[in-house]
């Protein structure tokens, strides 16, 4: 028996040295020849059954479109695309600061720069802020977990901001690790109880965003699970109804009445609007101003969501860019500059564009997509490479109770102080001690197109005659 089992392990031994011996010497061959056979096919084949035919049809619908004509001749169903547009929109790229070398000169790294912010001004209660940054509404339940929101909420309040609540249910830890809490009043039956809004330091009241403007949309009970349905106020097998409108047949009086009951109800703390950024934009806040708000929020057509119809986020709205141009304009034309505060979101991810929708006229700026990504950016490998790293952050996501909630303060806590010292750094090189003493005066561009839409000095033309007169 023993000698059975030496001559087998001896026969293993031996088929496992000569299959080692035939990669070692053989992968060369095989290789060689997988190579001539596909080059074969590719260069021979006529172009109708050749696979490189899929580079001529991906270059003319493009990879994107392929998939999705793909999911939805898959479904039959409307398209919920997250992450808003990938159109390449007009942006703020072409605009750079002008820095201060001789006269002004630049402000010493030593001293401080004010960058609080007050949205507002003109409310009983105005809600100042100590950054110009704030965490946008991402819902929980409808799109964020719990885990996230309580994260983000934390990292708000160690940095002196607000975070926006966005239109799911009201999560009471989160509104209890907030520092400044903004309630988004949408077009829900949830999130209206008197006793919430009345722990809120501003309320908007949504009227669109940028990747959806002002389009509902039903929530599968599917998609509605645990706590969120319960806050919510769902049966088990009911689903979530968004409305278009707060009120049937809807008029401007209606929403006029409503801003002056939120306010009454709330003590006098802000009351604003969010909308998209569409083509009759001054019309848009002419209304506003009617109705009588404190603040307007205008997400461009950069902005994002959990999922929206593809055509609602690539073909309605106006670019980010435009949008604050236009807005801060119209609103110094109605002498509403410095009455009304204007908040700017919409494809903005790294500081110097932070900087860039400030020195445009915004007073703050809403961050989303961003902070999903920071917040979670040492935890997605939980999810990569199987499964795409917001599923870390979805309150759907499949790796979503595998999210550490201190880490995630950590995160999003860092990148907004590291973001508000890049735009500290900004100032100072613009020699400026303050947020307040930026303005378009301090931008220039190296695209002439770019400089005169927003009205800024267009970089191959000095910015004053050369010489002396005469």
């Amino acid at each position: 028996m023993p000698n059975i089992l030496s001559l087998l392990s001896f026969a293993m031994v031996t088929i496992l040295f000569v299959v080692f011996l035939f990669v070692l010497i053989g992968w060369r061959w095989v290789l060689k020849s997988m190579v001539k056979k596909m080059g074969k096919i590719i260069f021979t084949d006529n172009y109708q059954e050749n696979i490189i035919e899929m580079i001529p049809g991906f270059r003319h619908m493009g990879i994107q479109n392929v998939l999705e004509n793909s999911l939805r001749a898959e479904s039959g169903d409307v398209l919920h695309r997250p992450l808003g547009s990938s159109k390449k929109w007009p942006h703020l790229d072409p605009i750079t600061f002008i820095p201060a070398q001789t006269t002004p000169f630049p402000v010493d790294s030593e001293e401080e720069v004010d960058v609080e912010v007050v949205i507002g001004p003109k409310a009983k209660k105005p809600m100042k802020i100590k950054i110009p940054l704030m965490i946008s509404g991402m819902a929980y339940g409808i799109a964020l977990s719990e885990q996230v929101k309580i994260a983000l909420a934390t990292a708000a309040k160690n940095v002196g901001t607000a975070i926006n609540s966005g239109e799911g249910p009201i999560l009471p830890e989160e509104i209890d690790s907030a520092g400044k809490y903004i309630l988004q009043f949408s077009k829900t039956e949830w999130a209206k109880e008197k006793h919430i809004l009345k722990r809120a330091d501003m309320i908007e009241i949504k009227l669109g965003q940028g990747a959806l403007f002002a389009m509902g949309g039903k929530i599968s009970p599917n998609n509605l699970s645990g706590r969120a349905r319960e806050l919510m106020g769902l049966k088990e097998n009911e689903e979530g109804v968004i409305y278009e409108n707060f009120f049937k047949n809807q008029t401007l009086s209606d929403l006029k009445q409503l801003v002056k009951e939120l306010r009454k109800l709330t003590g006098g703390v802000p009351i604003g609007t969010k909308m998209g950024a569409g083509g009759k934009i001054e019309m848009d806040i002419d209304h506003l101003i009617e109705i009588g708000v404190d603040y307007i929020a205008i997400d461009g057509g950069q902005g994002a969501t959990h999922g929206a119809p593809p055509i609602l986020s690539d073909d309605f709205g106006i670019p980010t860019l435009h949008a604050i141009v236009r807005a801060a304009n119209h609103l110094e034309k109605r002498n509403m500059k410095g009455k009304i505060s204007l908040i700017i979101s919409g494809g903005l991810f790294v500081p110097g564009q932070f900087l860039k929708v400030l020195a445009l006229g915004a007073d703050a700026v809403y961050l989303g997509s961003t902070m999903l990504f920071t917040v979670s950016h040492n935890q997605i490998l939980k999810a990569i490479p199987f499964e795409p790293p917001t599923q870390v952050v979805w309150n759907d996501g499949k790796y979503k109770d595998k999210f550490k909630i201190e880490d995630g303060v950590q995160a999003a806590e860092k990148f907004l102080t590291a973001s508000i010292e890049e735009m500290k750094m900004g100032l100072r090189a613009m020699g400026k001690h303050s947020l307040k003493e930026l303005s378009r005066k301090d931008l220039v561009s190296y695209d002439e197109l770019t400089a005169r839409i927003i009205g800024i000095p267009f970089s191959p033309k000095p910015l004053e005659p050369f010489g002396t007169k005469g």
